[in-house]
């Protein structure tokens, strides 16, 4: 017994301080976790490359980086000047748009109301002076050393998974490896599943945006749709985000322009929920709405803008380790289904 007690307080007090190191080091975990999720984009589309072509999967997952970083610099170099022309306007249109809606709200009772309750000029934010130009070079300085550390883990990760799955799996006890393979197994599936329904989901809410917008006569409407479709990785908050500028613009063309801009948000984010994601869902994994939005708002409040984008992901992955690790291995109960095959059966 006097040998036992020292031993649990020693494990007690390694599990704390695994924990604030942890804590500590939670935006390096957050790029870890950032490079796993594009190291299984890049592993699955390689294997893809692989099976109708000689190259190797090792090798594809080079020519897989180097090929979406080739679309990236052709999209640059051809549509660059105008897209990121549309989006610079969209920023510099924006409090111009704000004081034409506060024109706009005056003429009501109900908008002066609203108005009251505004901020005052001087409070403020000072569009002409927020982000000095040594603030601005910090951060695209530190964005981009965060997506060259994302980058470079994904290109290791998927050129040699089973080199670090070994590494895992050594960790854990002999009697215990396989069933930690299944959970690897499951979570990677999982991962790739979500990947797919949301590269769709964001690149059918750009176009259709972008081409609504066109329709409606909104200008910039590329560079909105663009917003549009990006702001759509962010679950159920992200499309209100992306809408806001693309009304706030219609607004500066008239109340008509606005209103059939947010009713075309409105019939976009209708189509999604009702049309695309159950059709998705057949081979991607569906998340319980509450908890999609209560991760949202907890991971932003822990971790800030990264946990915000990693949200939903790191919510699969934690529904994948609970199922399997607690409800099926602790508690013995093999009746929940996975989040994948819950959704195909909702779908179908």
């Amino acid at each position: 017994m006097p040998r036992a007690v020292p031993a649990a307080v020693f494990v007690t007090l390694l599990l704390i301080l695994l924990v604030l190191a942890a804590w500590q080091l939670s935006f390096v975990l957050l790029l870890a976790f950032a490079g796993i999720l594009l190291a299984v984009l890049l592993r699955h589309l390689a294997l893809v490359l692989s099976r109708h072509t000689p190259v190797s999967t090792s090798a594809g997952v080079l020519v897989v980086a180097l090929g979406i970083a080739a679309l990236l610099v052709l999209g640059i170099v051809f549509l660059g000047p105008q897209l990121f022309g549309q989006v610079d306007q969209v920023i510099r249109s924006l409090p111009a748009a704000l004081g034409q809606a506060e024109a706009l709200l005056q003429q009501y009772s109900w908008g002066q109301f609203l108005l009251e309750r505004v901020p005052t000029a001087d409070e403020r934010p000072n569009w002409n002076i927020l982000g000095t130009i040594s603030g601005t070079v910090s951060t695209v300085v530190g964005v981009l050393a965060n997506m060259v550390i994302v980058v470079t883990v994904a290109i290791f990760l998927a050129s040699d998974p089973q080199l670090y799955r070994r590494g895992v799996l050594h960790l854990i006890p002999l009697d215990k490896r396989e069933r930690a393979a299944e959970i690897m197994d499951a979570l990677g599936q999982g991962l790739w599943r979500w990947l797919i329904g949301q590269g769709v989901a964001m690149a059918t809410v750009a176009v259709l945006s972008g081409l609504g917008l066109w329709l409606i006569g909104v200008p910039l409407a590329m560079g909105l749709g663009l917003i549009a479709g990006l702001m759509d990785f962010i679950p159920y908050v992200g499309p209100w985000l992306g809408a806001a500028p693309a009304v706030l613009l219609a607004l500066a063309q008239g109340p008509t322009e606005a209103a059939y801009t947010a009713l075309l948000f409105l019939v976009i984010q209708q189509v999604e929920g009702n049309v695309l994601m159950p059709v998705i869902q057949k081979r991607a994994s569906a998340l319980p709405p509450v908890l999609t939005i209560l991760a949202v708002v907890a991971f932003g409040v822990l971790f800030g803008f990264m946990g915000v984008l990693l949200a939903t992901p790191l919510l699969l992955v934690t529904i994948i380790l609970v199922r399997m690790i607690y409800v099926e291995d602790v508690l013995g109960d093999h009746s929940i289904e996975a989040p994948e095959e819950e959704a195909a059966k909702k779908a179908s």
